[in-house]
């Protein structure tokens, strides 16, 4: 196998891509360590309180999650 080598050079330019980068790319992210991932849940919540915060619009469960954390002193 060869080297690793960055496709990153020195100036922080993308160099070009070779036929050993695209033959072992892979798609997406790295996985996260199973301690990081978030984990589904099931809750049931007053529906004003999905209401408020859908209003602001798309990322509405981040905001729970931040809205949590914060509650909680995390």
């Amino acid at each position: 196998m060869p080297e690793i080598k960055s496709y990153i050079d020195e100036n922080g330019d993308a160099r070009e891509l070779d036929e050993y980068f695209f033959k072992h790319a892979k798609r997406g992210r790295p996985p996260m360590p199973s301690e990081q991932r978030k984990q589904r849940v099931n809750i049931m919540l007053d529906p004003d309180i999905i209401a408020r915060l859908k209003e602001g619009g798309k990322g509405w469960q981040t905001r729970l999650n931040a809205t949590l954390r914060e509650a909680l002193g995390l």
